[in-house]
C-alpha cells in the first residue's frame, strides 16, 4: 500500500486527494496549514470552502500536523499557492526524507527569483542537505471535474523516467490517464505561462471581442509560450502536448476557469482588486505570474506581446480594449 501525502487544501490538492482516495491501495494524507479548517473538514466530510459538494472519503485522513503528513510518506504532492511554496518545504524540511519522491501541481513563477516551482522545491531543501526526485504535474484539469470522476488526462513529467513511471502508475485509474515526459521546463513553463494568456482570453470575452478574436489569441498565446519554454530549455514538442497546447485551451475556454474570469470582469471594466477580492480566497495564478513571466522573457531575449499587454492592464496602466487595439496594431510577421 503507497502512502500518499497531499500539501494544500484548495480545489485540486482536495481533488487529488478525493481521487487518490478512491484507490484500495493507497493511504492518503490531505494537509492544510489551518487547524480550524483541517477540524471542520474531518467533521463534515466536505471542503466546503474550495470544493463543495463532494464527498470526503471515510479512508482519507486529514490533518494540519506536518509530522503526520509526511513522516511516512512514499510520495508527497504539493499543491500550495506559488507564493507559499518556498515556506511551505522551509517547514517540511525537518520531516522530509531523501528517498521520497516529490511531486509539484502548483503552476507558477516565483517572483524576484524567477525559478520554476520544482527548482524553488530544490533550492529550499538544498539547505537541508536533501535532493530527493522532484517532479511535476501538470495538464488539462479543473479540479471539479477530477473529484467527480469525469475522464481527464494529465503529464507527470520528471527527469528521471523511472519516477515517472511509478507516479503513472500509482495515481492512473479508470478516470484518470498519465502520460510521462522527461521535460521539466517545457512542463513546468506551459502550466504557468497559460495562465497569462488564459487572462487575455477572458478579456477579449469581457469586451465580447468574438470567436474570431478568441482564436487568434489562443493560437499567437501558444506561440508565445513555446518561444520562451524553448528558450530556457524545454522542448517544442511538449507545448504541443497536454501540458501546453491541452492546458491552454482549456484554461482560456473553461467556464470553471479563475484566471478566465478575472480577464472577462476586467474586460467588463471591474477593478482588479475587487475581482480578486470576490474569489474569496482562492488563487489565479496567472496574476502573479504575470510580471514573473515578462521578467524571465526579458532576461532571455524573448517577445511576448500578449503578456506585456496583460501586465499593462493588470498594473492599470492600460485600458482592456486599448491593449487588445494596441495588439492588433503590432506590424505585421510572417507566421
Amino acid at each position: 500500500m503507497s502512502r500518499i501525502a497531499i500539501l494544500g487544501s484548495g480545489a485540486w490538492g482536495t481533488a487529488l486527494a478525493v481521487h487518490l482516495s478512491q484507490r484500495s491501495d493507497h493511504n492518503v494524507v490531505l494537509w492544510t496549514r489551518s487547524p480550524a479548517a483541517a477540524a471542520e473538514m474531518r467533521q463534515q466530510r466536505e471542503n466546503l470552502r474550495h470544493l463543495p459538494g463532494f464527498a470526503l472519503p471515510a479512508a482519507l485522513t486529514i490533518t494540519s500536523e506536518a509530522i503526520e503528513a509526511v513522516a511516512d510518506a512514499e510520495i508527497v504532492v504539493s499543491v500550495v499557492p506559488s507564493e507559499h511554496l518556498r515556506a511551505t518545504y522551509t517547514h517540511f524540511a525537518p520531516w522530509l526524507r531523501k528517498e521520497q519522491i516529490l511531486v509539484s501541481a502548483t503552476k507558477g513563477i516565483e517572483d524576484g527569483t524567477l525559478l520554476r516551482m520544482t527548482e524553488v522545491i530544490r533550492q529550499t531543501l538544498a539547505s537541508s542537505a536533501l535532493n530527493p526526485p522532484c517532479g511535476v504535474l501538470s495538464g488539462p484539469s479543473f479540479a471539479q471535474e477530477v473529484a467527480a470522476g469525469s475522464p481527464t488526462a494529465l503529464t507527470i513529467a520528471f527527469v528521471e523516467n523511472a519516477f515517472a513511471a511509478k507516479i503513472q502508475r500509482e495515481f492512473s485509474s479508470a478516470t484518470l490517464r498519465l502520460y510521462t515526459n522527461e521535460d521539466l521546463v517545457g512542463v513546468e513553463l506551459g502550466g504557468a505561462l497559460k495562465n497569462v494568456i488564459a487572462i487575455a482570453s477572458g478579456v477579449v470575452t469581457g469586451l465580447i471581442l468574438g470567436h474570431n478574436a478568441a482564436a487568434a489569441l489562443i493560437t499567437r498565446g501558444i506561440a508565445e509560450i513555446t518561444r520562451l519554454a524553448v528558450a530556457c530549455g524545454g522542448r517544442r514538442t511538449t507545448l504541443a502536448g497536454l501540458s501546453g497546447l491541452g492546458d491552454l485551451v482549456l484554461t482560456c475556454t473553461g467556464s470553471l476557469s479563475r484566471n478566465r474570469l478575472v480577464g472577462m470582469e476586467l474586460g467588463k471594466g471591474r477593478a482588479l482588486e475587487e475581482i480578486l477580492t470576490g474569489l474569496d480566497g482562492k488563487v489565479a495564478e496567472g496574476v502573479r505570474t504575470t510580471f514573473a513571466a515578462l521578467d524571465l522573457a526579458n532576461s532571455h531575449g524573448i517577445e511576448m506581446p500578449i503578456t506585456e499587454q496583460v501586465a499593462a492592464i493588470l498594473s492599470g496602466r492600460r485600458s482592456p480594449l486599448d491593449a487588445m487595439r494596441e495588439l492588433m496594431a503590432r506590424p505585421g510577421k510572417d507566421e
